[in-house]
C-alpha cells in the first residue's frame, strides 16, 4: 500500500502544480500579452498527468475502497486549482494514515490480511 500512497502523492502534487503554472501563469500571459507557448505547453502536459493521475487517484480509492462520494471529490480535484493539495492532505489524514494503521497492526499480529 505505502507505494500506492507514493504514487498518488506524487502524482497529486505533480498536478496541481502543473495547474497553477497552467492558471496563474500561462492563461494570464495567453490573454494579456497574446504569448500562447507556457500555455500550450504546459496545457498539453497537465492534460497528460492528468490522465496518469486519474489512474493512479483511481486504484489507490479502490485500494482503500472508498465511497463513491470521496472517491470522485479525489478524481475531480485535478481540475481545480490549488484543490489537489487540500484533497490530498485530507486524504492523507482521514483516510491513508487509517489504513496503513490497521495494516501495520495486522502485520505486528500475524495475520494474512497484512499480506496484501
Amino acid at each position: 500500500m505505502d507505494q500506492a500512497v507514493l504514487r498518488y502523492r506524487v502524482m497529486a502534487y505533480v498536478t496541481g502544480v502543473g495547474l497553477i503554472v497552467l492558471c496563474f501563469v500561462g492563461l494570464p500571459l495567453q490573454f494579456a500579452a497574446h504569448n500562447t507557448a507556457v500555455a500550450d505547453y504546459v496545457g498539453t502536459a497537465h492534460g497528460y498527468l492528468y490522465l496518469v493521475y486519474l489512474i493512479v487517484a483511481y486504484l489507490l480509492c479502490r485500494k482503500l475502497r472508498l465511497p463513491v462520494g470521496p472517491m470522485l471529490l479525489v478524481l475531480l480535484a485535478g481540475t481545480i486549482p490549488v484543490l489537489t493539495f487540500v484533497v490530498e492532505r485530507w486524504m492523507h489524514r482521514k483516510y491513508i494514515v487509517p489504513a496503513q494503521q490497521a495494516q501495520a497492526a495486522a502485520d505486528r499480529a500475524g495475520s494474512p490480511a497484512g499480506a496484501r
